[in-house]
């Protein structure tokens, strides 16, 4: 089954064509990112205008890397949820457009949904249930992946999402957008116990996290060397900033991987590209036994590939629409 995918959920326009769910003929990504970078963020109506100017030539671009035509299509699976809305609507309305002309079934897939799929890409012999560590620059949830379509949130951020702090500190220190990748260059050689950054704990939900906490004093920290004239250690503390959004994350994980007992542990999401994060899940994995399943760096920002996956699941377990079908910027997980 040829699936024609479409991801518009942010500031990276992405089309691909996935085969059975796991076999990716193609994953073209179009990136706003130089654009956004003068702004020091996303600005919506500038990402939602990109869209629109890059998705048809981009679907074209992919269908004829995967060496097929149209007919040869047997879906058109596109992002439905969450995102910035009216970016998510050009690829919705884009999909819709595309399905209904070449009389195929439309497929809509959330976008965390997507993310977790990544890691099938990369290893074939995955399969639920296990336990998810999602985070990216909107997302910072735990979830239980039951099956290929059932899944819940055992627990997430109540603020900001960790990827949100990346950009945000980023930005202020000057070293770039998105601020996930210049964060964990600069932290290289870092002494990531220099700074003492705080980790917040919600009593009576343990799995849950906040992050505004650490974005604060991170921020404070930064503004009063600057108004004192003093020269920050910034390899040490981007270490320091890392080891803090880390040790808030992948306990948690952990925990919940206890907790249910499946043995296997996955991430997802951009963040999942953070080397602290992944040489700690590792670390945390040897010592519990759990088998721990990273993706491959590029299934980890948004692409069209891990939405071609998901949809071949959702197909399968009739999760199809027609022309009523909306976009949101907000979707719980387990409604799919």
């Amino acid at each position: 089954m040829n699936i024609l995918a479409i991801e518009s959920s942010c500031d990276e326009t992405a089309a691909a064509v996935v085969r059975d769910g796991r076999t990716v003929l193609s994953n073209c990504v179009s990136s706003q990112i130089e654009m956004h970078t003068i702004y020091g963020g996303v600005v919506p109506e500038i990402a939602s205008r990109k869209h629109v100017e890059a998705v048809t030539a981009l679907a074209d671009q992919a269908v004829e890397q995967a060496g097929l035509t149209c007919a040869n299509l047997d879906a058109v699976a596109v992002t439905y949820a969450p995102g910035l809305i009216g970016a998510v609507l050009v690829g919705v309305n884009f999909a819709k457009g595309a399905a209904m002309a070449l009389d195929l079934p439309l497929i809509p897939v959330h976008h965390v949904r997507g993310h977790i799929a990544a890691n099938y890409l990369t290893h074939p012999d995955l399969e639920p249930p296990f336990v998810c560590l999602c985070v990216s620059g909107g997302t910072t949830a735990i979830v239980d992946v039951r099956s290929y379509t059932d899944m819940a949130v055992l627990g997430g951020t109540r603020d900001d999402a960790a990827g949100e702090c990346f950009d945000k500190v980023a930005r202020v220190l000057g070293i770039g957008y998105p601020g996930g990748g210049p964060m964990d260059r600069l932290a290289a050689g870092g002494d990531d116990r220099k700074y003492d950054l705080p980790q917040a704990h919600v009593s009576g939900h343990e799995l849950d996290m906040s992050f505004s906490g650490l974005k604060t004093a991170s921020l404070n920290l930064i503004h009063n060397a600057q108004q004192k004239g003093e020269e920050l250690d910034l390899p040490s503390f981007a270490a320091s900033f890392g080891r803090a959004v880390s040790q808030s994350l992948v306990p948690r994980a952990m925990a919940a991987s206890r907790k249910l007992g499946y043995g296997k542990v996955a991430v997802a999401g951009g963040v999942a590209a953070n080397s602290r994060i992944r040489a700690d899940l590792q670390a945390a994995c040897a010592q519990s036994g759990d088998k721990l399943f990273l993706p491959e760096l590029r299934y980890c920002g948004d692409n069209g590939a891990m939405i071609g996956c998901q949809g071949y699941y959702e197909f399968l377990a009739g999760h199809t629409a027609g022309a009523e079908l909306n976009a949101y910027a907000t979707r719980d997980i387990s409604l799919g």
